[in-house]
C-alpha cells in the first residue's frame, strides 16, 4: 500500500532573504522516507500541484503513523542560517489518511512554528489519500535495450468522480485521435515510466488494469506507459501520445481501531482567517456558516370579513417552492397578532420567490384573504450584531395582483445565518412535517441546573409530649422529610421529653417551594406508627445560611401543632401559645459546599453553592457542533431513520441543538461557549433521538446514540480541535457503535496565573476537607440532587427528560459491574508494569547483558555513593529529561471513550445481561443462582490476595514480636552486629559493597535458589493459622 500526498499550494507565506518574497518548496517526511517538491522561485503564494508517493510497510500501524510536511525557502547563499530557511510545518495523523482518492478532499493547515520565538503565517493545501499496490506506479525501466519503439498507451490513475457520477468504462476516442504530445509546463514534471511488452510481472499489471476496466487484456505487443502525477524532481522525456485509460482505484478500509478519533480539517473561520469568506463569519468561527431566509410574521390589522357571519378566523401560509410553514389561527380577530418567524435552508431553497397568504380558517375550505410575495434576489442580508431588522405594513393583493381595499400585513424577510437571534425559536423548514403541538420538541435551547444548597437538620430534643394512649409508656421518633428526602431517628422509648442530638443532611434547591416536615411517631405495635404532632418549616425561613463551619448558631424550639392540623397550623411553629409540645432544632443551609449532582471522576462544575465564595474564571470554553455521520436508523420499524439532536453539559449549563428530521448525516453547525473556572474539569455531549415527535405519550423516552466525554485539561490553549468521535452503546447484546460526532473544541485561557496556581489549590471547596460527608452519605445525597435536577429540567419548554439527564449524569456508575471490575484491575495492573519494565531493565544490568551499559551502571553508582549530594539533583535532571524526551510523543488528541480499556470489546454476554439488570434483579432464580456462584469464585480470589497481603505484613510484625524465639533471636543479634560494623566502617563502604554484590557478574553467582534473606522472610510466622 502507498500513500500520497498532493501537495496543492501555499498562502500568505512569510518572506525571507531580505527581499520581500520567498522561494518555497515542500519536504514531505513519512516513515524515515523524503521526498521533495520543485522550488517556486519569489513567490509567496505558490502553487505546486505535486503529488508524493510513500510505501506503507505495515497498513496496520498507519493510523499510529505520522506526515511531517515542512515548507522551507531555497537558499541562494550557502552561508544561510537554517531558521532563516524554515517557513512552517504541518504535521499529520495517519488516521486522517483517507482510505481512497474519492473521499480525499483538499483541506487548508495553518502552518505551525517550529519554535517558540519562529516567526511564521501562512497556510498549505493538501490532499492525503491512500493507494492500493495494484494502482501504484510500477518501477523504472530495466537498463537492458528496449525494443524498437512501438504505439504507446497512457494510463492515467486518476481518482474516482464524485458520488452519482457514470464511471467511465470503455477507451475515450477524442483521445484516441490526439497525435501531438500534451505541453506539460516546466514548473509541473512528470515521471514516465514504460512498462516493456514482455516480462510475466509486467503482463499482469496490464491484465489488472484491464480486468478493472471490464475490457478483454490488451495484446502484448505495444509498450504500455503509465502516467502519474509528479514524485520530487524526477524527469524523463516524455512518450508519444496514444490512448488514455481511466480506471478506478477501488475503495478502501480505513486502516486503524474502528473505535478511533479521526481528525478533520473543515473549513472553519478559526482555522482558516478570513480568507475565502466574509469577516462577520467570526461570530461562529467554529462552525461552517449557514444561510436561511428568514420570515418573521409579526401581525395584521384591518382583515377582511370572509364569511357570511361576518366572523374572520385568520392564519398566514408562508410559501417557498415545496416547504410551507402556517401559523395557528386565531378565532374572530381582524387584528391578529402572531410573532412567529419561519426559516428556510438557503441550501434546499428550490424557489426564486417566498410567498405570504393570509387565509380565513373554515370547516371546508379555507378562504383566500391575501398575498404578498418578495424576490429572494431583493431581500436583505443581516447579519449580527446588526439589530434586529424593523418589520414594516404591506398592503395585502388579491391573486391579480391587485391591492386588496382593506387588510394589512406586518413583517419582515431577510437573509441571515445560524447566528440570529431568531434562529432558536424559528420555525425550519427542516421541520415542516411536525405537527405544531410537537415543534416546540424540535428547537434548539439553553438550560440552567437549579442552585442546589445542602441542608443540615439537627434535632437535639423534644419536650411535653403528648401520647394518644397514656397507659403504656410512650416509645417515639422523629420523622423528617423534604420533597422525596426522608430520614428517621432512632426510637427512644418510656419517656415524654425524649432526646435524639442526632443530625441529617438534605438537598434542597431555589426556589426553596418545598416545606421540611417534622412528625413525632410513637410505636404503638410492631411496623405500626401513630403520629403525635407535627411541624411543617420553609426551609429559607428557617435555615441558618452558613459559609463557616466554625460559626455556631442557637438551636431554636418549635411549637408542634397536633396530627391533624392544616399547613397553616402546622407552619407557625413560633406562635406563642399557652401550653403545647415543642421541639428543639437547629438547621443551617450549608452554603460552603459543593452539591455533587454528577460522578466526581468526570464533574464540570467544582464551585461552591455561595456565588460570593466563587473564584473568577480562568477561560472560555467554546464547542462547535458540526454534526453526524454514519448514524444508525433507530426508527427503522416506523419507516424512518433517526430523527437526531445533541446535549451538552458544563457545569450548571446545558445546552440543547435543534432536532434534525429523519437523517442518518445531520449537519446542526450550532456553537455555544462556557465560562470555565477550572481546568480539571469534563464536558459531556451525548447525541440522542426524538421520540416525541409523532407520539405525546409519556411513557416514550428517548433513545441513546452515545456519549463524547472531553477532559479539558488534555486539550492545549488556543487550539481548535475538530475530530470525528465515535458513538458507542454497550447494549446487552454487546458493543455497538452507533455513528460519529463531529466536534470543534477550542480552550481560550484568560488568566494564566490564576489557572497555574489552581493546580496547587483542592479540587473541592474548603467545607469538603474542614467537615467532610462521609461516602456513603454523600453517594445518597448525588443520588436525591439528580432527582431534584431532572425534576426541574423536566417543567422546561422543550423539556428534558429524565433519561436524558440520567444518562447526562451517569447515574447507574455506582451500580456492580464485572466488566468495570476487569478494567479497573487491568488498570491497577498497567501502573505496576513500570516497575516490572524497571526490574527487568536492572535484572539486564546484572546479568551483564549489555556490558557497556553495566560498566556505565556501576560508574554512575560509585559517583552518587561519593557524592551523595549529587543524588536528588540527578533524579530531578533525570525527570526533567524523560519529560522532555517525551513532549515529542505527545497526545496530539483529546482522549476518548477506550474500548480496549473499558473491557468492552470481549465481554461476555452474560456479564453485560448482569450489568443492566436491574437492582433489585428481576432475572429467574437459576441464573441469579449462576451469577452468585461466580460472584462468591471471584471473591475467593480477592479473598486469597488479601489473605496473602495481610500475611506479609504479619511476618514483618513477627521480626521482633518474639512469637518465633529463634528467629527473633537470630534478628536481635545480627542487628547488634550490623549495629558494631556500621559505627566502624565509614558509611560509603557499604552502600558500595551492596551495590557490588547485586551488580556482580554470573559468573560469581553459584545458585540460581532463593537468597538467605528471603529464605529466613518466609519462615516467619503469621496468623493464618489462626483463623477458623
Amino acid at each position: 500500500m502507498k500513500v500520497a500526498v498532493e501537495v496543492v499550494d501555499a498562502a500568505g507565506l512569510k518572506p525571507k532573504g531580505g527581499h520581500g518574497s520567498a522561494s518555497p518548496f515542500v519536504e514531505v517526511e513519512f516513515d524515515g522516507q523524503k521526498q521533495r517538491t520543485q522550488t517556486k522561485h519569489n513567490d509567496l503564494n505558490p502553487q505546486w500541484n505535486e503529488t508524493l508517493l510513500f510505501n506503507v510497510a505495515d497498513p496496520a500501524q498507519l493510523p499510529h503513523q505520522t506526515i511531517d510536511v515542512c515548507v522551507h525557502h531555497d537558499r541562494s547563499k550557502p552561508a544561510a542560517s537554517a531558521e532563516r530557511s524554515f517557513l512552517g510545518r504541518v504535521r499529520l495523523y495517519g488516521v486522517s489518511v483517507a482510505p481512497s482518492a474519492a473521499e480525499a478532499q483538499v483541506q487548508r493547515y495553518p502552518l505551525d512554528k517550529r519554535g517558540l520565538f519562529s516567526n511564521i503565517s501562512g497556510d498549505l493545501a493538501l490532499r492525503v489519500y491512500a493507494l492500493p499496490d495494484a494502482f501504484a506506479p510500477p518501477g523504472p525501466p530495466p537498463t537492458a535495450a528496449a525494443p524498437a519503439p512501438a504505439p504507446a498507451v497512457d494510463v492515467a490513475v486518476d481518482p474516482p468522480p464524485a458520488v452519482g457520477e457514470p464511471a467511465p468504462a470503455e477507451i475515450k476516442e477524442e483521445k484516441k485521435k490526439k497525435k501531438s504530445p500534451p505541453s506539460v509546463a516546466p514548473e509541473e514534471p512528470r515521471v514516465f515510466h514504460s512498462i516493456p511488452a514482455s516480462g510475466a510481472g509486467d503482463r499482469n499489471v496490464i491484465d489488472q488494469i484491464s480486468q478493472a476496466m471490464g475490457m478483454a487484456p490488451p495484446a502484448p505487443a505495444p509498450a504500455v506507459t503509465m502516467t502519474m502525477a509528479s514524485v520530487g524532481h524526477a524527469r524523463a522525456e516524455a512518450p508519444p501520445p496514444g490512448a488514455v485509460f481511466h480506471i478506478r482505484p477501488p475503495a478502501m478500509v480505513r486502516p486503524g481501531p474502528q473505535y478511533g478519533l479521526v481528525e478533520t480539517a473543515p473549513p472553519l473561520a478559526s482555522r482558516l482567517g478570513y480568507r475565502g469568506g466574509d469577516k462577520i463569519a467570526s461570530t461562529y468561527d467554529l462552525v461552517e456558516q449557514m444561510r436561511f431566509l428568514y420570515v418573521n410574521v409579526v401581525k395584521a390589522r384591518d382583515l377582511p370579513t370572509m364569511d357570511l357571519t361576518g366572523s374572520l378566523d385568520p392564519y398566514v401560509e408562508v410559501k417557498l417552492g415545496n416547504y410551507k410553514g402556517t401559523t395557528k389561527h386565531l378565532e374572530k380577530n381582524p387584528n391578529p397578532v402572531w410573532n412567529q418567524v419561519f426559516a428556510f435552508s438557503r441550501d434546499r431553497i428550490q424557489a426564486s420567490q417566498v410567498e405570504v397568504v393570509v387565509k380565513d380558517k373554515d370547516l371546508v375550505k379555507d378562504d383566500f384573504v391575501g398575498r404578498l410575495s418578495f424576490d429572494l434576489a431583493e431581500v436583505p442580508l443581516r447579519v449580527p450584531p446588526d439589530s434586529p431588522l424593523a418589520p414594516q405594513w404591506y398592503r395585502l393583493e388579491d391573486k391579480k395582483g391587485d391591492k386588496v381595499p382593506k387588510g394589512e400585513l406586518m413583517l419582515a424577510v431577510w437573509m441571515g445565518t445560524q447566528a440570529d437571534e431568531a434562529f432558536p425559536d424559528a420555525w425550519h423548514s427542516d421541520a415542516h412535517s411536525v405537527a405544531v403541538g410537537s415543534l416546540t420538541d424540535t428547537r434548539s435551547k439553553v438550560y440552567f441546573s437549579p442552585k442546589l444548597f445542602y441542608l443540615r437538620v439537627q434535632v437535639i430534643e423534644a419536650q411535653d409530649l403528648v401520647p394518644s394512649d397514656k397507659s403504656r409508656p410512650p416509645n417515639v421518633a422523629l420523622k423528617v422529610q423534604l420533597g422525596n428526602q426522608l430520614r428517621r431517628t432512632r426510637f427512644v422509648a418510656g419517656t415524654i421529653n425524649p432526646a435524639w442530638a442526632e443530625e441529617f443532611m438534605f438537598v434542597a434547591s431555589e426556589p426553596f417551594d418545598e416545606p421540611i416536615v417534622f412528625t413525632v411517631e410513637d410505636r404503638v405495635a410492631p411496623n405500626k406508627d401513630e403520629p403525635l404532632a407535627r411541624l411543617a418549616l420553609p426551609v429559607g425561613a428557617a435555615a441558618y445560611p452558613r459559609t463557616d463551619h466554625n460559626k455556631v448558631f442557637e438551636s431554636r424550639w418549635f411549637n408542634l401543632a397536633k396530627p391533624t392540623a392544616s399547613k397553616e397550623e402546622a407552619g407557625d411553629g413560633e406562635k406563642k401559645e399557652k401550653f403545647s409540645s415543642k421541639i428543639n432544632l437547629r438547621l443551617y443551609l450549608e452554603m460552603g459546599y459543593h452539591v455533587l449532582d454528577e460522578s466526581t471522576h468526570y464533574s464540570s462544575d467544582l464551585q461552591p453553592s455561595s456565588k460570593h465564595l466563587r473564584k473568577p474564571s480562568i477561560g472560555i470554553l467554546e464547542v462547535g457542533i458540526l454534526g453526524a455521520r454514519n448514524l444508525i436508523p433507530m426508527k427503522a420499524k416506523d419507516g424512518r431513520t433517526t430523527d437526531a439532536y445533541c446535549v451538552a453539559k458544563y457545569g450548571p449549563k446545558w445546552i440543547r441543538t435543534r432536532t434534525l428530521l429523519d437523517t442518518l448525516t445531520p449537519e446542526w453547525n450550532e456553537q455555544y461557549t462556557w465560562e470555565v473556572f477550572d481546568p480539571c474539569t469534563v464536558i459531556t455531549v451525548v447525541v440522542f433521538d426524538n421520540c416525541h415527535l409523532a407520539s405525546n405519550k409519556d411513557d416514550v423516552k428517548d433513545q441513546r446514540i452515545g456519549k463524547v466525554r472531553i477532559r479539558l485539561s488534555t486539550l492545549e490553549a488556543d487550539r481548535v480541535y475538530t475530530h470525528f468521535y465515535p458513538l458507542l452503546v454497550l447494549q446487552p447484546s454487546g458493543l455497538k457503535k452507533t455513528g460519529e460526532l463531529h466536534l470543534a473544541v477550542r480552550f481560550t485561557c484568560t488568566a494564566w496565573v490564576n489557572m497555574v496556581a489552581l493546580y496547587g489549590k483542592p479540587l473541592l471547596p474548603k467545607m469538603h476537607y474542614v467537615q467532610p460527608i462521609p461516602v456513603l452519605q454523600m453517594n445518597n445525597l448525588r443520588h436525591h440532587a439528580m432527582v431534584i435536577v431532572a425534576a426541574r429540567l423536566a417543567r422546561a419548554e422543550p423539556p428534558l427528560r429524565r433519561e436524558v439527564v440520567e444518562y447526562m449524569l451517569d447515574v447507574d456508575s455506582h451500580m456492580f459491574s464485572l466488566r468495570r471490575s476487569k478494567a479497573n484491575f487491568h488498570r491497577i495492573m498497567s501502573l505496576f508494569s513500570g516497575l516490572a519494565t524497571v526490574s527487568k531493565w536492572f535484572d539486564g544490568i546484572r546479568n551483564w547483558r549489555n556490558p557497556v551499559t553495566t560498566i556505565l551502571v556501576h560508574v554512575l553508582f560509585l559517583i552518587l555513593v561519593c557524592y551523595p549530594e549529587l543524588i536528588l539533583p540527578t533524579i530531578f535532571l533525570y525527570l526533567f529529561m524523560i519529560g522532555m524526551w517525551n513532549y515529542r510523543y505527545r497526545p496530539r488528541h483529546p482522549p476518548h471513550m477506550d474500548t480496549k480499556l473499558s473491557q468492552a470489546e470481549l465481554a461476555h454476554p452474560d456479564e453485560l445481561d448482569e450489568e443492566f439488570d436491574t437492582f433489585p434483579s428481576t432475572k429467574p432464580p437459576e441464573i441469579v443462582k449462576m451469577r452468585y456462584d461466580r460472584l462468591r469464585s471471584v471473591g475467593g480470589r480477592v479473598q486469597m490476595v488479601a489473605g496473602d497481603l495481610a500475611t506479609q505484613g504479619e511476618r514483618i510484625q513477627a521480626l521482633l514480636s518474639w512469637r518465633d524465639p529463634r528467629a527473633t533471636s537470630i534478628i536481635i543479634m545480627m542487628s547488634l552486629i550490623v549495629a558494631v560494623f556500621l559505627y566502624v566502617t565509614p558509611f560509603q563502604v557499604v552502600p558500595v559493597l551492596i551495590g557490588l554484590f547485586l551488580l556482580r557478574h554470573p559468573r560469581f553467582r553459584r545458585s540460581r535458589m532463593p537468597s538467605v534473606p528471603f529464605n529466613f522472610f518466609r519462615r516467619l510466622p503469621a496468623k493464618s493459622d489462626m483463623l477458623l
